[in-house]
């Protein structure tokens, strides 16, 4: 049994939660975002608490029962807070800087490359610390990942981009005879 599920969202002070048609609707200072419910689960609001239901004892109403309540919790902390991800580049020759919305890199290929920012996103460089902030967190991780996969960190050297705090082990490399 899901012990997410059974808890409630607290829904802070200057955030509105709307249901209308299987449809949750989150409004806060930073934005708007919607989340289509899954027909295996419904959705009330009490006393500014917001509890997600089984409508019945299947086990994909179990599943979606703890998902739709993160989902949701999720949605009320990007529209208040926001979501961050911080990604370290590092490797000799490597650089990133913005240009209007396009995020221009030269990774140590032949040619630089060039990535588009997403419209519901922010992305701010300094030096060689790219933060992605944005109000969902899907879209902020997916997009933080996409600029990861461009150069990966290797272990060699540990050149490339990483996040923020990631360890990566290192390996020793070949040995002169």
């Amino acid at each position: 049994m899901s012990r997410i599920g059974q808890r409630g969202v607290e829904i802070p002070q200057g955030v509105d939660v709307t249901i209308e048609k299987n449809v949750v609707t989150v409004k806060g200072a930073k934005g708007e975002l919607t989340l289509p419910l899954h027909h295996s689960v419904d959705v009330e609001i009490t006393d500014g608490t917001l509890k997600v239901t089984k409508k019945n004892e299947s086990k994909i109403a179990a599943a979606m029962w703890g998902t739709t309540t993160r989902l949701i919790a999720n949605m009320i902390t990007g529209v208040s807070q926001g979501f961050s991800k911080k990604l370290e580049l590092s490797g000799v020759g490597f650089r990133m800087a913005l240009k209007g919305k396009k995020l221009d890199m030269a990774l140590g290929f032949s040619h630089p490359v060039v990535v588009d920012i997403p419209d519901d996103l922010d992305v701010a460089v300094d030096g060689m610390t790219l933060t992605v902030s944005g109000i969902d967190k899907q879209r902020v991780g997916q997009f933080a990942a996409e600029i990861r996969a461009l150069k990966p960190v290797e272990p060699y050297k540990g050149k490339g981009f990483r996040y923020e705090g990631e360890h990566v082990r290192r390996k020793e490399g070949k040995k002169a005879a």
